[in-house]
């Protein structure tokens, strides 16, 4: 067994344990402060925003968001209809979006930009998978083609709405295409 100089904690490597503390005091105090100390370093822990939240368990079940600035893009739905939804975060209340969603599509992506102005949708309509890009103020809805043809499944749109980056299956490979949008 190794010998510790005096005021040390001897160790035992047939134990690989700590005989005596080094100085009981600091010892106990560290235990007491280290957790303190930690919890400054990672500052305020993220908390849920209950009005919003439960605003958002109105619409039903919710998936696939996306956030923007203020505005929050998800698809959201009760008894299997599903749409797109967009929520005015200062304001905690969805917005209307007239002529976006339709009965027989099927969302499966949406992202929006910060203004909450452009809207790009992947959705399921008459069998196909389609992109689709909403334009709030116009409520026109307007397909973006895919060159060469792919079937798209999660979509970015940047901040200021005028790029996209969307995930397209071609050939059962999975591919990146950034589409400029007018």
């Amino acid at each position: 067994m190794a010998i510790a100089p005096p005021g040390l904690a001897r160790w035992s490597p047939s134990l690989g344990v700590h005989r005596r503390p080094m100085f009981p005091l600091l010892a106990g105090s560290l235990a007491v402060l280290a957790p303190l100390l930690l919890s400054g370093c990672t500052g305020t822990l993220p908390v849920p925003m209950g009005g919003l939240d439960r605003r958002l368990e109105a619409i039903g079940s919710s998936h696939a968001p996306a956030l923007s600035d203020r505005w929050l893009a998800l698809i959201g739905g009760r008894g299997g209809r599903e749409q797109v939804v967009l929520v005015d975060l200062e304001r905690q209340m969805p917005v209307p979006l007239p002529g976006l969603n339709r009965p027989d599509a099927q969302p499966l992506a949406v992202a929006v930009d910060a203004s909450g102005e452009r809207l790009a949708v992947v959705r399921q309509l008459e069998g196909r998978t389609e992109l689709v890009l909403y334009r709030r103020g116009l409520m026109a809805l307007e397909p973006v083609a895919m060159e060469p043809a792919g079937v798209p499944r999660r979509i970015s749109l940047r901040a200021d709405g005028r790029e996209l980056a969307v995930e397209v299956s071609r050939g059962g490979v999975w591919q990146v295409d950034l589409i400029q949008v007018p």
